[in-house]
């Protein structure tokens, strides 16, 4: 049974007896002050906090940064041979005074014949300037894996969206397809394409564009299938939304992070297997060159003269480590779990 109070006795409290009063909003202790953050915000925030991440955010940008500009400023060209300048040690001006890189290799000065030249990482057996060499084989290497990336977000996340967002017979068919393509190795696949054209960065593209995107293709395929279900896509879809808006609109927003994450987990491996192709012989083939030429063409010099296998090593490793720190510190900024810890 409803109660209803019809006591009105505060009609009779005459109204001098109420006072008007201001309020002080600087005393409020619940006054809740503050930005939002967006998402991205939010993550761009924890990425920097990760100081792994952070630093190898920075190195992978020095590292393009010098790729692009280092070969384009050199006084030597990536082909530029002198074979009266073969296999001379890093000499830098202002550190020879230092006494390291000052030209000395194996208790030998090597710039007797030289005196007015300076090569700072050295050169190979046919007078090339390692510096500029390894520069613009970065700028290779580095194509092919943010080439690698690029294939993965196209094929992969169509694919694979496609694939998981209708389910049924379209899925069955299209895993199908992705067991025969991973069923055959990345090298047999990058062979045959060389059989067709010369070796090169064409059977390495071709070989890319035909597996890599299979791994991003399997992610977006599961998210896709664990968010078609969700209320939202149930309410936009009775609102009318077509199939394509809801997967480009709804479901991709939802699932960005982890394609950003895997994405960048492909970059390291790309860089590898270029190197791996390159050094086999089956990759970029001299006069060209890529970081995998480079170390391949080195290592018979390695006991003799180092350098010229230490510094595109080097690069090399820094990049597989930087961009595999970097992907961590992405996944842990973009895990949705861990906002606001």
């Amino acid at each position: 049974m409803e109660i209803i109070n019809n006591d009105k006795s505060y009609l009779e409290i005459p109204s001098e007896k109420f006072e008007f009063t201001q309020v002080d909003n600087d005393n409020i202790l619940d006054v809740v002050e503050g930005k939002t953050l967006s998402f991205w915000k939010d993550a761009w925030k924890r990425l920097i906090a990760n100081k792994a991440a952070l630093v190898s955010l920075i190195v992978i940008g020095l590292i393009i940064l010098g790729s692009i500009i280092i070969p384009m400023i050199s006084n030597y060209g990536i082909n530029d041979q002198d074979p009266y300048r073969n296999y001379l040690a890093p000499r830098i001006k202002f550190l020879e005074k230092f006494g390291i890189f000052n030209g000395y290799q194996n208790g030998k000065y090597e710039y007797s014949e030289h005196p007015d030249l300076y090569f700072a990482w050295g050169t190979d057996g046919l007078g090339r300037d390692v510096f500029t060499r390894v520069w613009y084989g970065t700028r290779i290497s580095l194509f092919i894996a943010f080439l690698a990336a690029v294939i993965d977000m196209l094929i992969g996340v169509t694919y694979g969206g496609i694939s998981g967002f209708f389910g049924g017979k379209v899925d069955l068919y299209m895993q199908r397809v992705i067991e025969i393509i991973a069923g055959i190795p990345t090298l047999v696949i990058a062979t045959l394409f060389i059989l067709v054209f010369e070796p090169g960065l064409v059977p390495i593209t071709l070989a890319l564009v035909l597996t890599s995107w299979i791994g991003m293709s399997r992610v977006v395929r599961a998210q896709f299938i664990k968010y078609r279900e969700q209320e939202f896509i149930l309410a936009a879809r009775t609102l009318g939304a077509s199939n394509i808006r809801l997967m480009v609109k709804h479901l991709f927003p939802n699932i960005i992070g982890q394609v950003v994450v895997v994405s960048m987990f492909s970059i390291p491996g790309a860089i590898f297997y270029e190197a791996f192709l390159s050094y086999i012989g089956l990759g970029i083939q001299p006069p060209e060159t890529s970081l995998g030429v480079l170390i391949s063409d080195a290592q018979p010099q390695l006991g003799l003269n180092p350098h010229t296998l230490f510094f595109p090593a080097a690069i090399l490793s820094i990049l597989m480590l930087t961009f595999n720190l970097l992907a961590n510190g992405l996944r842990d900024a973009l895990d949705p779990r861990l906002r606001s810890k």
